[in-house]
């Protein structure tokens, strides 16, 4: 390659590389919009529980995301849209100042739906036009917080369609967020379950480096694993539908002691959004299921969801196994004979959502972005029919506290093998 020929062609590719982050964003973006499409104002604004957020939100904070961590920091010409949104739109960020308190999100009549629309459509108008004109140092500066951007935007995504169903699962209607939604995944009989004999000895965990993962991935280092067996499969609600029959919301003797706690003071008999027979909100004789595209009959082969870390643990307890670690999972990704790592259920694991040794956070004001949230949460892996296509991997480390259930969460599981 000539002398001359080089500058132009490296030209070249730093324009199509931000033809391609303009691209992406566009339609990360738009896929936020098109999943609050089907919303009403009144639908958008509810919050029903300290927990979730309204659907409003969503679409207000990730774009304060945008504005906060990138055109405040790095466009000095950049003019805010509302100065005050930038309060009511900071979810945890102590390092960019005060925030309105999440459990009062619900309160935020003002601004509306359409009003966020315009915020986003102003942000975006700016972000595109930052893009373009910033020099080669801003933009290296710039490009792995706008990546970090669009995977914090997909995880609201998917938190979008959580919150709002806990929302309609609260409304004795039992509105549908959509008769057809692509989430509902067409089953089969769920085949015998089979056992896998996992990878044991060091092995190497944690994401490798090639292209984007989350801090709390790395780094990447040696965990020792003993010998153990994962399940190919997930449980099914058919399955879990046993464990009820059986007792197992009843007999504490399958359940840790907060589970149990929570059982009898929760007054939990089944999976989250299950609907008993003769439930008066939707009357049948048999088991049902409330989901985004409404009340249907149990499907028996479908992985169950909506449990609990601790509803999770009593059936692996009454199934005479034991979820497995983050670790052991990790490792079996890509063994013949694993089935439905990823784009089903997220699957709880037995670890604890704990740094890796020699963990560092981002540097900046996105070190918050992971690391303070390390202690009291379980990790889960996998990804679920919510998650985005294409955001999770082997690696991804998502985290709840125990006694959540309004995710789309399930199980698989694993039992240890004589050395």
């Amino acid at each position: 390659m000539s002398l001359r020929t080089a500058p132009a062609r490296e030209f070249a590719d730093a324009e199509n590389e931000r033809d391609e982050y303009a691209r992406r964003f566009r339609e990360v973006r738009n896929g936020s919009t098109a999943l609050a499409a089907p919303l009403s104002a009144e639908d958008q604004s509810v919050q029903s529980m300290p927990d979730a957020s309204p659907t409003k939100w969503h679409l207000a904070h990730t774009s304060w995301f945008f504005e906060a961590v990138i055109l405040r920091a790095l466009s000095p010409g950049y003019r805010a849209y509302d100065e005050r949104f930038f309060y009511l739109f900071n979810s945890y960020y102590e390092s960019l100042g005060p925030r309105h308190a999440r459990p009062q999100r619900g309160l935020l009549t003002r601004p509306g739906a359409s009003e966020v629309m315009a915020y986003r459509a102003h942000v975006d108008s700016a972000l595109q036009g930052f893009i373009e004109s910033a020099s080669a140092s801003v933009w290296a500066e710039a490009q792995p917080l706008l990546e970090l951007g669009l995977h914090h935007e997909q995880q609201h995504q998917e938190l979008l369609l959580t919150d709002i169903l806990h929302a309609f699962s609260c409304n004795p209607l039992l509105p549908a967020y959509a008769q057809s939604p692509p989430l509902r995944l067409a089953q089969e009989p769920a085949p015998p379950l089979k056992w896998v004999r996992g990878r044991v000895g060091v092995v190497q965990v944690g994401h490798d480096g090639e292209g984007f993962a989350f801090d709390n991935e790395t780094p990447r280092h040696d965990v020792l694993l003993r010998p153990f067996e994962l399940a190919d499969r997930l449980v099914t609600c058919g399955e879990f539908a046993q464990f009820v029959a059986d007792g197992g919301y009843a007999n504490p003797a399958h359940w840790l002691s907060d589970g149990w706690a929570l059982v009898q003071s929760q007054g939990w008999k089944h999976p989250a959004y299950w609907l008993a027979q003769g439930d008066a909100r939707a009357p049948s004789d048999q088991w049902q299921v409330f989901g985004l595209d409404g009340v249907r009959p149990l499907d028996p082969g479908a992985p169950v969801a909506q449990l609990s870390f601790f509803e999770a643990a009593a059936y692996a307890q009454w199934a005479g196994a034991r979820l497995p670690t983050e670790f052991e999972w990790e490792a079996c990704w890509g063994l013949p004979g694993v089935r439905q790592m990823t784009g089903h259920v997220w699957q709880w694991t037995r670890s604890s959502y704990d740094p890796y040794p020699g963990f560092r956070p981002l540097p900046g004001a996105v070190s918050e972005y992971n690391g303070k949230f390390m202690v009291g949460q379980l990790v889960l892996r996998g990804g679920s029919v919510a998650t985005p296509p294409g955001h999770t991997r082997p690696t991804y480390r998502n985290f709840f506290p125990p006694a959540a259930r309004w995710q789309f969460s399930g199980l698989r599981l694993a039992r240890d093998l004589a050395c």
